[in-house]
C-alpha cells in the first residue's frame, strides 16, 4: 500500500512504534542507515511489541540504495517548512512518505532530492519546533489510507 521511509532515525521507540504502524496498516517501513540504535534495543522491541514479524521492514545502507529498491514514482517529504498541507495531497498506493531524523529533520540535500515530489507539512502551533516522528508518520499514513477507504481494513 503506502511506504514509510525514515531517513537515519535516532530514537528506537519511534521506530518501534512505526513497525507497529506498518503492521497494523499494511504499509511498508524502510529505514536508511545509519540508525541511532540496533535492533536488539529493548525500547525498540517494547514499542513494536509482537508486531515485528507482521511488518514489512527493510533497512538500506544509504538513500541511493533506498531509491533503487523503492523505485518511487512519488515521494512526499514531511518537513516543518513544507509548502503543501498533508491533507492537500491525493495519495496513491506505492507513494513514499519520507521523514527525517528526530533531532534535526530532513537535511536540505534530502528535501531537495530529485526523487521528492513535494515537501509536505503537518499543521502545528508556530511556537513549537516539531511533532514526534512516530506520531507524524501515523497521521500521514492514516490520511493516505483514509483517502482509499481504509482498503483491506476491518471497519
Amino acid at each position: 500500500m503506502f511506504r514509510i521511509l525514515f531517513y537515519t532515525p535516532e530514537i528506537p521507540g519511534n521506530t518501534g512504534n512505526a513497525i507497529r504502524l506498518a503492521a497494523i496498516t499494511g504499509a511498508e517501513l524502510h529505514l536508511v542507515e545509519p540508525l541511532g540504535f540496533d535492533f536488539e534495543d529493548s525500547k525498540l522491541r517494547r514499542a513494536g511489541l509482537d508486531y515485528h514479524d507482521l511488518a514489512v521492514l527493510r533497512v538500506h545502507p544509504n538513500l541511493e540504495a533506498a531509491w533503487k529498491a523503492l523505485q518511487p514514482e512519488r515521494v512526499y517529504a514531511f518537513t516543518s517548512d513544507g509548502d503543501t498541507s498533508y491533507t492537500d495531497v491525493a495519495y496513491q498506493p506505492g507513494d513514499v512518505l519520507l521523514f527525517g531524523p528526530e533531532s534535526v529533520g530532513l537535511p536540505a540535500e534530502v528535501k531537495n532530492d530529485p526523487h521528492v515530489t513535494a515537501r509536505v507539512r503537518l499543521p502545528m502551533l508556530p511556537s513549537l519546533r516539531s511533532l514526534n516522528l512516530a506520531n507524524s508518520a501515523s497521521i500521514a499514513v492514516y490520511e493516505a489510507w483514509r483517502q482509499h477507504g481504509f482498503a483491506g481494513a476491518q471497519l
